[in-house]
């Protein structure tokens, strides 16, 4: 065991303890939340641990190498604690959490077991499941870049560096209709050039909804009205009263960057790769072969 202060292993060593368990949850939209499974509350670092709303966890798997600290939280779907359309909606994807084996006694000594990430969260017979992820797992993911045609970088991130809060990149405003949560139509969208959107994001701004975002599949103008459809529905109820902000897509393509965005000194692609074709290629004894005649 390691972290554990002085005073939290002097009343380990006693036999007779008062410890208990709390979690936090810290969602990427800055909601908290806790949960202890004591009997009555606790509050520290400005967080009150709520314990009525049958939280449990199972066994922690920790390692000191580094491979994934995992383990699993279980709790009751409750409207005062995690209710299932936030749940539904993705707003705990990838949110922040920390366990602490605490002294309900004198909240002051604990020891923080874990800190990782939600991964996987499920739902069944009016309770969740929600697999915690360790801040190994970050070392999971693929590093460097891919040498191919297209580039590499999102639109917007470190990489690519193009400022999308210029004027005519992006769009906030109010749709004319939404349709299933999924389309979005104005009457009027002048300003911005066909397939403008493409490729790019809508955000909810407000509503229900707000903070959720989808990517654009298609945006299209038919009969002078301007749709603009997602990849997949909205995870949350939204009307035609809610707010949306529209930023630009990208296609990747090297004449995409240098003539829609001005960008090329940041292209992360490698355009003058040869394709299959060429790699496929080999000479032959009749027609032109750039290289020439070896006699």
């Amino acid at each position: 065991m390691s972290g554990q202060s002085e005073e939290f292993l002097a009343h380990a060593a006693t036999g007779v303890t008062t410890f208990c368990r709390a979690w936090a949850i810290l969602r990427t939209d800055g909601q908290s939340f806790g949960f202890t499974d004591h009997d009555t509350p606790l509050s520290f670092d400005g967080i009150t641990f709520r314990a009525d709303t049958g939280l449990s966890a199972a066994a922690l798997a920790q390692t000191t190498g580094l491979s994934v600290d995992n383990t699993e939280a279980l709790g009751a779907l409750t409207d005062a604690a995690v209710r299932e359309d936030e749940i539904e909606a993705g707003r705990f994807d990838n949110a922040e959490v920390r366990a602490w084996v605490v002294n309900w006694k004198d909240p002051n000594v604990r020891w923080l077991q874990f800190r990782g990430t939600i991964g996987e969260m499920r739902r069944s017979g009016g309770a969740f499941h929600a697999e915690l992820r360790g801040l190994t797992e970050a070392l999971n993911r693929p590093q460097g870049r891919v040498y191919q045609k297209a580039c590499t970088a999102v639109l917007g991130d470190g990489s690519c560096r193009f400022n999308l809060d210029l004027p005519g990149y992006r769009h906030e405003g109010v749709p004319d209709r939404v349709i299933d949560g999924r389309v979005f139509e104005w009457d009027d969208l002048a300003g911005f050039e066909p397939q403008w959107f493409m490729r790019g994001r809508l955000d909810v701004v407000s509503g229900a909804a707000a903070g959720l975002w989808g990517m654009i599949k298609r945006d299209v103008t038919e009969n002078g009205v301007r749709r603009i459809e997602l990849w997949e529905a909205m995870r949350a109820p939204i009307v035609a009263e809610d707010a949306v902000r529209l930023t630009v897509g990208c296609d990747k393509r090297f004449e995409t960057c240098r003539l829609k965005f001005n960008n090329l000194l940041n292209f992360q692609g490698f355009p003058d790769l040869p394709g299959d074709d060429w790699m496929m290629a080999y000479p032959t004894s009749g027609g032109s072969n750039s290289g020439g005649s070896l006699r």
